[in-house]
């Protein structure tokens, strides 16, 4: 990294000001409390909820009520929805604003998930424009003075890009902020993020803040991306799997771009744990875990033991060791794994970097019947589409 300094390092987005510009992305089965929690504690942003459905918001089911639950510590409380359908989506809204559940709204406009484009959500809505602005405007009236903002894909595939003309029309519907995942649907999250449609965008949309998401591993590709496209901060997502301390890596190196660190000083504070660290991570997301679910013990282990190879990614941590972490299913027996496991082993370097997660291949968006035919809603029947909306999180 070089120096080169921004005004400072602090994102506003309506009347909320971020000390760093970094948002985590809503990650289904992932951003729940715990994580959003462990997160916080290592470094400054905007940590997003799971995605909710409104319908789901709108019914009160149960699971969808504990899934907006914030802590005290959590501040701001930012929580994301979906929905297809414009009035569904204004009422969630109007529930989380009435009842002070959050003090900013997402919606989502880019999950690619075959479940949630079939009926017309997510990354397939953008589509049919009126539907897409009916939505944003909507929900911008019910949100009142809570900041709004969207997050999208650039389209449905090469051939149906949309990401521009939904930029339009939402800072015309007044969104406080617009989000873009450099990939369309079809891509999911394969191949690398086009960084260049950020740029674009960031170039057409010029009254509200633009944030770049995908592909940023490191700090190091947080600060590319916005030397790259100007985008004025990022939404991390899959970087963050196992890695919660990369909030503190990217506060310190968007300091550092701001001329409030030295290089060196940012350098310095960039986490290049041994595994005691990781470990001792581990154990903490799983204390969370099991307050979220309400100290059951054998849930949490249940849900700790898919961030097991994230955790360990590049770390010299045998098959063995790895296996009983994953069928874990109390804290007494994490820590007797713990107590085999050598803490001193330094961070393996290149082997814990890049890609986390599946990234999958290309594949056939899944649509509605003839949703490619117009880019109107007219015909669409809402009863159907309202399918997409019935489980409590839509990812």
């Amino acid at each position: 990294m070089t120096a080169q300094t921004l005004p400072d390092s602090r994102l506003r987005i309506g009347p909320l000001t971020l000390d760093v510009p970094v948002v985590l992305a809503p990650m289904a089965g992932i951003t729940n409390t715990a994580f959003r929690r462990l997160c916080r504690e290592y470094g400054a942003g905007l940590y997003v909820s799971e995605m909710i459905t409104s319908r789901a918001l709108v019914e009160r089911t149960p699971a969808s009520l504990r899934l907006i639950k914030h802590h005290e510590s959590e501040t701001p409380r930012s929580i994301q929805l979906y929905g297809v359908d414009p009035k569904t989506v204004s009422e969630a809204v109007r529930f989380l604003v009435d009842q002070d559940l959050a003090d900013h709204i997402d919606l989502n406009f880019g999950c690619p998930v075959p479940k949630v484009t079939r009926k017309g959500g997510g990354s397939a809505l953008p589509w049919k424009r009126d539907l897409f602005e009916a939505i944003v405007t909507g929900a911008v009236k019910a949100a009142g003075d809570i900041p709004l903002t969207i997050k999208m894909r650039k389209g449905i595939d090469q051939d149906h890009l949309t990401y521009l003309d939904a930029a339009r029309a939402a800072e015309g519907a007044g969104v406080a902020a617009i989000a873009l995942h450099g990939r369309t649907a079809n891509e999911f999250y394969s191949g690398e993020a086009d960084w260049s449609s950020i740029a674009t965008l960031k170039e057409t949309i010029t009254s509200v803040p633009i944030l770049g998401n995908g592909d940023i591993w490191s700090a190091e590709d947080a600060i590319r991306m916005v030397r790259e496209t100007g985008c004025d901060g990022v939404v991390v997502g899959r970087g963050c799997l196992g890695r919660p301390w990369l909030f503190g890596d990217l506060a310190a190196a968007f300091r550092a771009e701001a001329g409030e660190l030295s290089w060196d000083e940012a350098e310095a504070a960039i986490a290049k744990p041994p595994l005691g660290f990781v470990m001792e991570a581990m154990r903490r997301h799983t204390e969370l875990l099991i307050e979220f679910f309400d100290g059951e013990e054998d849930r949490a282990c249940r849900d700790i033991r898919k961030h097991v190879a994230w955790y360990y990614k590049g770390y010299g941590v045998g098959g063995d060791t790895r296996r009983a972490l994953a069928t874990v299913e109390s804290l007494a027996q994490m820590d007797e794994i713990f107590a085999t496991m050598d803490a001193a082993m330094p961070y393996p370097g290149e082997g814990a970097e890049g890609q986390r997660g599946r990234a999958g291949s290309p594949k056939r968006v899944h649509l509605p019947d003839g949703w490619l035919k117009s880019r109107t809603s007219e015909g669409i029947d809402f009863a159907d589409l309202a399918e997409a909306e019935r489980d409590d999180s839509g990812g």
